[in-house]
């Protein structure tokens, strides 16, 4: 990790953002990292769990707060509420510049067909308009029926080959240290910590 991704990570967070369970706002943590000795410092802990393949259980803490929904008639079904969860903003931080320098890699090495739209910086639903209609008038166009087959796969992060997945990010140059097991790609991700308020 170095300090210019982590800078332009930060700079891309609202300041109005509601802070997570350490209270800690964008807008101060923007003022803490201007200092240079408490950037370095944080991203040799970045760079220290990458190595390890630990995420601190700190950083997994949350609080989730339930609102009810405008202009229902009864509050007694669970799908009448919104949650909102609110993470460990440096933890939140540190995952989205980790985030920026994977899909950094991911673009430049092709490893995503460009059909795909979805998650991915500098596209939109916009884009995925424009691509569906496209492929509908080329249909139209040529007389042809046309369909369009949309899903969303549910659990995808867990049901991805884990070895593949860590060959792949040591071949382009993401895994700086030791190889990180499956197990330790799952924990980097799983079991958050959380607080319910109501």
């Amino acid at each position: 990790m170095t300090s210019i991704l982590f800078k332009i990570a930060i700079n891309s967070c609202n300041n109005l953002s509601t802070p997570g369970p350490n209270k800690l706002s964008w807008n101060y943590l923007k003022s803490v990292l201007k200092h240079e000795d408490c950037l370095v410092n944080i991203i040799g802990i970045v760079n220290t769990c990458i190595d390890l393949g630990y995420w601190p259980n700190h950083f997994k803490k949350l609080t989730t707060i339930i609102i009810p929904k405008p202009n229902k008639l009864s509050y007694d079904l669970p799908k009448f509420f919104r949650p909102i969860v609110l993470l460990n903003m440096l933890g939140k931080l540190i995952k989205k510049a980790i985030g920026e320098r994977i899909q950094f890699h991911i673009a430049a090495n092709d490893f995503i067909h460009p059909s795909q739209l979805g998650g991915l910086k500098f596209k939109s639903t916009t884009d995925i308009g424009i691509a569906l209609t496209y492929i509908i008038r080329s249909g139209w166009s040529k007389n042809l029926p046309t369909n369009t087959l949309v899903f969303d796969i549910s659990q995808f992060f867990s049901s991805l080959n884990h070895c593949l997945l860590m060959k792949i990010i040591y071949k382009v140059g993401l895994c700086c240290g030791n190889h990180l097991s499956q197990g330790q790609m799952i924990s980097l991700t799983s079991k958050p910590l959380s607080r319910v308020i109501i």
